[in-house]
């Protein structure tokens, strides 16, 4: 289980697995790769943008986990963390577009051949199990794409639209349990009648 980190542990992921695929092959350094908005990119030429979290409707946990006989832990919440990742080519003007459809193509790749990630190390595996976080490419309008590029005085740059689903986040609520100690049946004898 994942603790309040959960969120920073997936950005975290995200950008190692990028870095590990993309590095040297597309782009030459690893710390052009990292989290940031578009309006504070800083010298990132590869920026993940987390721009969205929900609630998940579909993995919803409602059972206690027992931590021992006398105490129980609340479910966690699963979470859909939405990731929009945008390339910044810092080449000649007669390139730049190129150089960042080569960089998104290669994002693409990456998450899409690692789908699957392992809940607990948050590493790519190739079978998922019941707690496997899974990467989704979004298909969104240009409208859609539009109003999450809300930022003033930042034209919108072709991007690629992620869901990263579940992520867990454990609960530090504990409710104290008692063991049934003793249990009292009375039983009444009834006639034909009920009587």
């Amino acid at each position: 289980m994942a603790g309040y980190t959960a969120i920073a542990d997936i950005g975290n992921a995200l950008t190692e697995l990028l870095r590990l695929n993309i590095v040297p092959e597309v782009l030459a350094n690893e710390e052009s790769i990292g989290v940031c908005s578009p309006e504070d990119k800083g010298d990132f030429l590869l920026g993940l943008y987390l721009y969205d979290i929900k609630q998940s409707e579909v993995f919803r946990n409602s059972e206690m986990q027992i931590m021992d006989s006398k105490r129980q832990k609340y479910p966690p919440v699963n979470l859909e963390l939405y990731y929009m990742l945008t390339a910044y080519s810092n080449g000649d003007v007669k390139f730049r577009s190129l150089e960042e459809h080569k960089i998104l193509g290669k994002v693409i790749q990456v998450f899409t051949d690692n789908s699957i990630l392992d809940a607990s190390t948050l590493k790519p595996m190739t079978k998922p199990d019941e707690f496997s976080i899974h990467l989704e490419m979004l298909s969104l309008s240009l409208e859609e794409k539009m109003k999450i590029w809300a930022f003033p005085n930042k034209p919108y740059k072709l991007s690629v639209f992620f869901k990263v689903a579940p992520v867990e986040l454990e609960s530090l609520r504990i409710r104290e349990v008692r063991r049934v100690m003793d249990i009292q049946f009375t039983v009444k004898e009834h006639g034909v009648n009920g009587k």
